[in-house]
């Protein structure tokens, strides 16, 4: 299992926030939900118009928003969007509308009409099976209908693990201004019935702190420089965390993620191993949405180069749990050690902004300054992201880096693979004309320096990477193959650079018949 022996603590530190979660006492949710201020009288009005436990209507309502007044999205093909506190969707919109005595406008748009609506529907559900309404726990199959997931597993664990954990726990969610939205109290013990419990599972092959549910929807990545992993999707399900994931296992989803985060943060689910290419974005690159970063890729398929991460929630809701920050930031600092992937903005995308054509998620609200600094704390680059140089310098921060070069370079974009929106090459020579990455360091530090380059049977074998620290001493000279490795990072090795402008040149000085390539840096 890669990577195994950092990431059991991080599994046991998850473990250990799912079973505190159990003998704590009511879980705090997010704050600024959405929502009206005080819906638990709303509840308490549905329960006792429809003969629905309250508790039992507030934790699907719970589990499917937290309770927050969602507009969905479709993220998924064959999944329609959901509305409202309960995620109603589809059919059940206009099912319960009718049973509710209400429009379906109203249902989608107004907490108490859905959470009527919600409400009829179960009360419905337990009538066609023969559910002992005074009893809590019989109720389980009513919940599972409810879901709307076909599959027995994604079923049991909705059941158990959501909507009866909720339960067991309990769960309170208050106003930024501190005032109480809804709460449950705490029934330790309570237990579904009548419905299967969920299987045992294994550790994901990939991290060790998920739990491995395969899809069967994927295939194998590209060969060359195209399939080799060099960016993160951030997605959000439209959904709750267990319907997400038992619809991504379903073949006829023809959808997948390598991974789903649920909404405590408790627990990860893998769904196809990070050396696959899962299905999870519908569209080609295209850098121009993306600061025009990377734009060798363009016209690709995203999935080539992507790992993809789903989160239980909606692009609509106004804030996201802690929980589930945290837990997918320690996954993203794990695949970014994984695949030497920069820690930044234009490595870490949403779906919307490469898809913005049908998608937004994961939405407005995703706190991106937070995410990435968890990310970067868990990575122990708490100092900021690895500095990038590239051979344009319009894609240049020129106050932290810069390239510069002669006349006799000259700029190409004929071989793909490259960095950002092309190169420099210039042909070997016993002259001293080389091409000069610059870059700033505050203060004294031990770097390591990765290259960038296209490769091709004309490069040079021995293309000599200089060293030099801002004083203008020669650190090391690293003679680098460019006929290989091309479209990736290649590690030159690690100096002791100085506060200041150091430099790293690619030097035209080497066999004569070849050219070398000056496509980008990186500082880290």
């Amino acid at each position: 299992m890669r990577r195994l022996p950092t990431l059991l603590a991080a599994g046991a530190a998850l473990l250990l926030a799912g079973c505190s979660d159990q003998s704590t006492g009511p879980r705090q949710a997010p704050r600024d939900t959405g929502a009206q201020t005080k819906l638990d009288p709303v509840f308490a009005r549905a329960s006792s118009e429809f003969n629905v436990p309250a508790d039992l209507l507030k934790s699907v309502g719970y589990v499917e928003t937290r309770w927050q007044m969602v507009s969905g999205r479709q993220e998924f093909a064959g999944q329609e969007a959901a509305f409202g506190i309960m995620a109603l969707r589809g059919a059940a919109v206009d099912q319960g509308a009718r049973l509710a005595g209400v429009s379906a406008n109203d249902v989608r748009t107004l907490p108490e009409a859905n959470i009527r609506a919600a409400a009829a529907l179960l009360s419905q559900y337990a009538t066609e099976l023969g559910v002992n309404r005074a009893d809590l726990a019989a109720w389980g199959p009513a919940v599972a209908r409810y879901s709307g997931i076909t599959s027995e597993e994604g079923q049991s664990a909705y059941v158990h693990n959501d909507v009866y954990g909720v339960l067991s726990r309990g769960a309170v969610v208050r106003t930024a201004g501190g005032d109480v939205v809804a709460s449950i109290a705490a029934r330790n013990g309570v237990r579904a019935a009548r419905v299967p419990a969920p299987p045992r599972r294994v550790a994901g092959p990939d991290y060790a702190a998920s739990i491995w549910r395969p899809s069967p929807n994927y295939n194998a990545r590209p060969t060359g420089s195209i399939g080799q992993v060099g960016m993160v999707i951030i997605h959000d399900c439209e959904g709750s965390y267990s319907s997400c994931w038992s619809w991504l296992i379903d073949s006829a989803a023809q959808a997948s993620a390598h991974y789903v985060v649920n909404e405590s943060g408790s627990e990860i689910s893998q769904l196809v191993r990070e050396s696959d290419r899962a299905w999870h974005i519908a569209a080609t690159y295209d850098c121009s949405l993306n600061s025009s970063v990377e734009c060798w890729r363009n016209g690709y398929s995203s999935n080539h180069f992507t790992v993809g991460i789903e989160h239980g929630g909606f692009a609509s809701q106004t804030s996201w749990p802690v929980g589930q920050i945290d837990a997918s930031a320690k996954l993203s600092c794990d695949i970014s050690q994984a695949y030497a992937i920069p820690r930044d903005r234009y490595h870490f995308v949403g779906h919307g902004q490469l898809q913005p054509s049908n998608r937004t998620d994961p939405g407005p609200n995703w706190p991106w300054t937070d995410y990435m600094n968890r990310i970067n704390s868990y990575c122990g680059s708490t100092g900021g992201t690895s500095l990038i140089v590239d051979s344009n310098n319009s894609n240049n921060d020129t106050s932290k880096g810069y390239i510069q070069v002669s006349a006799n370079w000259t700029s190409a974009t004929s071989t793909p693979g490259y960095y950002g929106s092309g190169y420099y090459f210039a042909n070997t020579a016993a002259i001293s004309d080389g091409a000069t990455f610059f870059f700033y360091l505050p203060a004294n530090a031990t770097k390591t320096i990765d290259a960038w380059w296209t490769a091709g049977t004309n490069r040079s074998a021995s293309a000599p990477f200089i060293a030099y620290n801002a004083a203008g001493t020669q650190l090391g000279t690293v003679n680098a193959n460019q006929q290989v490795n091309g479209g990736q990072w290649n590690t030159l090795g690690s100096f002791a650079f100085t506060a200041g402008w150091n430099k790293i040149v690619l030097s035209r000085w080497t066999t004569t018949g070849y050219v070398v390539i000056a496509d980008a840096i990186r500082v880290r």
